[in-house]
């Protein structure tokens, strides 16, 4: 098979761009497979909690990434997996257009926007129903856009969004907000912001495009409100996507793939790194810091299964007749 690699990252985010650095630069000859650059962090429009960095947006950040990665001649490619499947000398994993071979995995691919699951929002997805601000706000200039959610992306997309749109309701189901205090307190300071709490989404109207939603109190006493709107941006937070790997790897209740200090998963030579493994903590610089760590896992077990020596963590290997040695 040409398609031969050391390691296979599935997943473009934070952890498997620094696990494809870490993995590149211990020699490994290493693939990232990805849909898109960045994960959630491309979709954040100011990140100002990443170490050594005072404010920077996803999108710079996940850029900034890949090329460190390229640098170590990590090599990219921008497909989706479908399936991994164990061999003797390791693992094929498989995209819709081709297979590559791994001897060693890691699982990286984060999680995917949770649907509001009403009528409507399906067949309006990507014509004003919209799950990134940063990505799509653009196209909503001097517009009325609502945003749904009460967390910390909710009130970033309607602060985000407010200095773009014309204005933007956020609509959320309690009276309090999870997000953190200080952000609350901007989004109330912005005029063009209108705070619908109490309130649910029950449905998205609209022909071609948005057109307007369905608003019912809470409670469900109070009656139905139709608002207007261009846009609607769903953020209420987000789920593990792992049916796929089902029956491969152990995964828990809510679908996370269950990983030890390691980062190992149940099966060896596989690993998982990031939001999609069972991390307590979802932050950009935690799924860093498991992306580093996964892949200096994966070169252990590569090591081991070689017959080769470990280097230290700062060291870099050499290839002699495809073993990786000291």
């Amino acid at each position: 098979m040409n398609n031969q690699y050391d390691v296979i990252i599935v997943g473009g985010g934070p952890a498997g761009l620094t696990a494809s650095i870490y993995a590149s630069r211990r020699n490994l000859k290493t693939l990232v497979i990805a849909k898109g650059l960045g994960g959630q962090m491309a979709m954040t429009n100011e990140i100002e909690n990443y170490p050594g960095l005072d404010l920077i947006s996803g999108a710079d950040l996940a850029q900034k990434m890949q090329k460190q990665a390229e640098k170590w001649e990590t090599k990219f490619d921008y497909n989706e997996v479908v399936a991994i499947n164990k061999v003797d000398q390791g693992f094929i994993v498989k995209t819709n257009k081709d297979d590559f071979e791994a001897r060693a995995v890691i699982l990286a691919f984060g999680l995917t926007p949770r649907d509001l699951g009403v009528p409507g929002e399906e067949k309006l997805k990507g014509r004003g129903v919209a799950y990134c601000a940063t990505c799509d706000g653009p196209f909503y200039k001097n517009k009325i856009v609502g945003v749904v959610g009460g967390g910390n992306a909710a009130l970033e997309s309607a602060i985000y969004l407010s200095g773009i749109a014309k204005k933007a309701y956020l609509i959320y189901f309690s009276p309090k907000f999870n997000a953190e205090g200080y952000l609350v307190a901007k989004a109330k300071a912005i005029k063009n912001i209108e705070f619908l709490c109490c309130a649910q989404v029950k449905e998205i109207k609209g022909d071609k495009k948005v057109e307007s939603v369905i608003l019912a109190d809470i409670d469900g006493q109070t009656k139905s409100a139709e608002i207007k709107l261009d846009g609607l941006f769903i953020e209420i937070g987000y789920q593990a996507k792992t049916g796929w790997l089902k029956g491969f790897v152990d995964l828990n209740e809510r679908g996370e793939i269950m990983v030890n200090r390691d980062g190992e998963t149940s099966v060896p030579g596989v690993f998982a790194a990031g939001d999609c493994a069972d991390s307590r903590y979802k932050q950009i610089v935690i799924s860093a810091g498991e992306g580093a760590k996964t892949a200096l896992q994966a070169y252990k077990y590569i090591v081991a299964t070689s017959g080769g020596r470990l280097l230290p963590d700062w060291g870099k290997s050499k290839k002699i007749d495809g073993n990786i040695l000291e």
